[in-house]
């Protein structure tokens, strides 16, 4: 056995084998072709053993059991062929574990993920721990792939279809007090006791502990064959909906599972191998499973540059608007730390209380926490109207409104009210930072920290240090906002620094095209179709009017005429239009001709478009463009913009442009981040559409010079 590197194997007085799975040099466990050999290595030991009664199967990670698999094994994959054989090949090595002579037990704690849940279905029991690390999934699907190695197959077995196909088409983590209910696990213990009851199933197997907790609803649907077409062409019809046709891996899942379910086993895993191959080769595959490397890596590289990282023990908050609110909320909750709250009126902090206390009362309502839990959380968030507290804070995320002003005055009552290394944090939107920094006494101390909204929600923040910031500082604050469960980038300062760079002159194009007479429903449907989340014009009532028309002189002043917003803004601002916050912008938030209809199909209620806001433009709305060209005309706006940032050296690099736009704007995840983007549309492509727009529409679209010098000497970006 001295072959095993990724595995050690301990036979105790019982004759039961405890396996421990501790891939070296990696953080958690992934399953890679050295660790799916060695599988097949330790069960030949254990089938030549006749003494062993029994496995146990444990991590030897503090906290994780499997992650998955090693992505970057799926991506050697080269043609269909190879990414069928890898799926064959796992299947074929899960299915030894299952037809084992003795029972195999998966013995779980933390992330149990991907292959590594395919791994401990295909045991004959699995028995998890009861704490908040423990979740369970298969989240192939957000690679833009199915769970290849059998995972298709014995789910709907364990927890019947319905639950197995919303842990699919999701690839949601689950809890293991929710896995217990479904029957995914077979008990449920503290850590302490994890290893005595994975070998007491062994000693004292009960065939009791494999009755699936089903209700009698899903049972009734999924035990005749009318009641299974329904499920699957209900479950269709929402991947539809969901999908818009731009992800493919979803109706694939579910046609493996209605195969396997209606067929038997044998064509339900023939089917999975190839389902997993062919989406396997599917572009919008490639480009999600580059955008899961490129966080990965970057999040190696940090750890490289963090050597002179101070601790942070403690945080205050300046502001308390939605942003203050949100910013304490992952501080506290998230990461954990105790957040002091300062705002000028009381009201500001309660309303940035109740903000976090709604969030952890979902929560409790889901049964994801327990009551006492929330309380001692929220417990962690305190306020006040001066700087009483503010002494010991490590770091000060301040969230006042964006004027720099305020912001310099701010930074000065920061500098003396808190300790020499205290680190003063701006989350501005497009003022520099250089610039807040100023008068600083401790100029060091002071960097930008950009979130975006809603803060719980939005996995992005930008990392904006000015020329004196020191390193210590920067290292620190990336440090910090991992800890918040936040993506960061390090970009430039400057004027609306990157993602608000990109996304102004996206809405401008939109509100051209408007004011072009174009509808606004056919602008927003147009790019959500294309992939993105939200409209445009529906964005910006979202973000509100006013705040996006803030930021639009500032970047006119910086970068020119191509960010100056159509003059007709002026009209929508003295309308009072601020947009969803006074149920008054592009949308009408107060009237929905449709209510009634959608409570009954119990569809979240959609906004109408404001008619009114037509008179109010002189404008006489009607389709003129077709989507592609709607599309196209917002596109390359933000693409071309991009290009610019990374020729100023506004982003490091274009992984960096890319896990911005995705993570900040919500580009959409399947073509990759714009620069993955303009690689597979084309250079050349892009700047013949650019030139196109030039021509017709003026110096608005003037190609990047990155843009015409690629297109020149044949390069891409990656």
């Amino acid at each position: 056995m001295n072959r095993l590197q990724h595995f050690s194997l301990a036979i105790d007085e019982d004759q039961i084998a405890v396996i421990t799975l501790n891939v070296p040099d990696e953080s958690m466990n992934v399953l890679s072709r050295q660790t799916m050999n060695e599988i097949q290595t330790i069960l030949n030991e254990v089938e030549k053993n006749q003494q062993i009664i029994g496995v146990v199967l444990v991590s030897g990670k503090p906290d994780s059991f499997i992650a998955g698999a090693d992505i970057k094994m799926i991506s050697a994959c080269k043609t269909l062929n190879d990414a069928e054989e890898l799926a064959k090949e796992g299947q074929s090595i899960f299915s030894r574990v299952e037809k084992a002579p003795v029972p195999f037990v998966a013995a779980i704690h933390g992330l149990c993920l991907g292959g590594g849940l395919e791994f401990s279905l295909a045991c004959h029991y699995r028995v998890a721990t009861d704490d908040d690390k423990t979740q369970l999934g298969l989240p192939e699907v957000k690679l833009g792939l199915l769970p290849g190695s059998g995972g298709t197959q014995r789910l709907p077995k364990l927890v019947g279809i319905q639950n197995a196909l919303d842990m699919m088409l999701t690839g949601k983590q689950v809890r293991a007090k929710s896995a217990y209910k479904m029957g995914l696990i077979d008990d449920l213990v503290p850590q302490s006791i994890l290893l005595e009851t994975a070998k007491a199933l062994i000693l004292n197997p009960n065939s009791d502990t494999k009755s699936v907790k089903r209700s009698i609803i899903n049972k009734a649907l999924e035990n005749n064959s009318f009641g299974r077409g329904l499920l699957f062409d209900q479950a269709l019809k929402q991947v539809e909906k969901k999908t818009l046709g731009n992800y493919p891996a979803p109706a694939k899942i579910i046609d493996v599972v209605k195969l396997g379910v209606e067929n038997g086993h044998l064509q339900g895993y023939q089917a999975e191998a190839h389902g997993f191959a062919e989406l396997c080769m599917t572009p919008e595959s490639f480009q999600l499973r580059h955008l899961f490397l490129a966080t990965t890596e970057q999040k190696k590289e940090e750890k490289l540059t963090t050597e002179e990282v101070r601790p942070i023990k403690k945080v205050a908050v300046l502001g308390g608007g939605l942003m203050g609110g949100g910013i304490s909320y992952v501080s506290a909750i998230k990461a954990g730390l105790p957040v002091r709250l300062k705002d000028i009126q009381e009201q500001g902090i309660v309303n940035s209380l109740k903000y976090s206390y709604d969030l952890l009362e979902q929560k409790v309502k889901r049964k994801f926490i327990l009551k006492s839990v929330a309380q001692k959380q929220l417990g962690l968030i305190t306020g006040t109207t001066d700087f009483s507290g503010f002494k010991q804070r490590d770091i000060v995320v301040e969230a006042v409104f964006e004027d720099l002003a305020l912001k310099q005055q701010m930074l000065a009552d920061v500098e003396q009210a808190c300790h020499d290394e205290t680190i003063f944090a701006s989350n501005t939107s497009s003022l520099p930072i250089g610039d807040i920094a100023a008068n600083a006494k401790r100029p060091e101390n002071v960097i930008g920290l950009h979130y975006f909204s809603p803060v719980d929600k939005m996995p992005l923040v930008e990392l904006i240090p000015h020329a004196e910031t020191s390193d210590s500082t920067l290292a620190t604050t990336i440090q910090f906002a991992r800890k918040q469960g936040k993506t960061p980038i390090v970009v430039k300062d400057c004027a609306g620094f990157y993602v608000n760079r990109i996304l102004a002159i996206y809405i401008n194009e939109a509100a051209h095209l408007m004011l072009d007479g174009e509808p606004i429903d056919i602008i927003d449907r147009a790019l959500v179709k294309f992939g993105f989340p939200v409209g445009p014009l529906k964005l910006l009532d979202e973000v509100g009017i006013d705040i996006g028309t803030k930021i639009i002189p500032i970047l006119t002043q910086a970068y020119g005429e191509r960010f100056k917003a159509p003059s007709a803004f002026d009209a929508i601002i003295a309308d009072g239009r601020k947009g969803k916050k006074n149920q008054k912008g592009f949308y009408n938030y107060q009237a929905n001709k449709n209510l009634a209809q959608q409570l009954i199909n119990k569809v979240k209620p959609q906004p109408a478009i404001d008619e009114s806001i037509y008179d109010l433009l002189n404008l006489d709305p009607a389709q003129r463009l077709n989507q592609e060209e709607v599309v196209e005309r917002c596109l390359v706006q933000m693409l071309n913009e991009a290009a610019r940032c990374l020729e100023e050296g506004v982003i490091q690099s274009p992984r960096d442009g890319d896990i911005g736009a995705v993570f900040g704007i919500g580009f959409p995840p399947f073509l990759g981040g714009p620069f993955r983007y303009m690689d597979s549309f084309g250079i050349s492509n892009l700047v013949d559409r650019l030139q196109n727009f030039h021509s017709r529409f003026g110096e608005r679209y003037k190609p990047a010079q990155i843009l015409l010098d690629y297109d020149t000497e044949g390069r891409s970006f990656y």
